[in-house]
């Protein structure tokens, strides 16, 4: 059965599944930055995934930061997995604009996450219902 790692459950917002993977909004306002984590046990290393799993993560990956960019109207979307704390294969999809707080450095450690507030992260989820494909299942839990 797929749990999610305690440190995403106490970092992250979850929005979302789509068939593969869940979606996560991480905690710091500072910066659009989202997560995906595919709903399978005991996987820390994209090779564990079958080709069929890559693959769909892949494109899950490459249609949210492509939204992402669109909606956000981001200046750049970096996208990384690095797994050095929390070891649950999880790939960062995170929205970056030359003016914010980070740039043009990487946004890990730059400064202690600014948590949303409840309005902010409904303002979030409304920009993503309008774009998101039908195979996006928002709340799920």
């Amino acid at each position: 059965m797929f749990v999610l790692d305690s440190r995403l459950q106490q970092d992250t917002r979850v929005l979302g599944d789509f068939p593969l993977s869940r979606l996560l909004l991480s905690n710091d306002a500072r910066y659009p930055w989202f997560i995906l984590v595919p709903r399978r046990e005991e996987v820390s290393e994209l090779f564990q995934l079958s080709v069929d799993e890559q693959q769909a993560l892949w494109r899950e990956t490459a249609l949210l930061a492509e939204l992402l960019k669109d909606v956000f109207k981001a200046d750049k979307i970096n996208i990384a997995t690095l797994g050095n704390v929390v070891s649950q294969l999880h790939m960062h999809v995170i929205v970056r604009y030359r003016g914010d707080a980070a740039w043009p450095s990487p946004v890990w450690g730059a400064h202690p996450a600014l948590p949303y507030e409840q309005a902010q992260v409904e303002a979030i989820e409304h920009k993503l219902r309008s774009v998101m494909p039908g195979q996006f299942q928002f709340g799920v839990l």
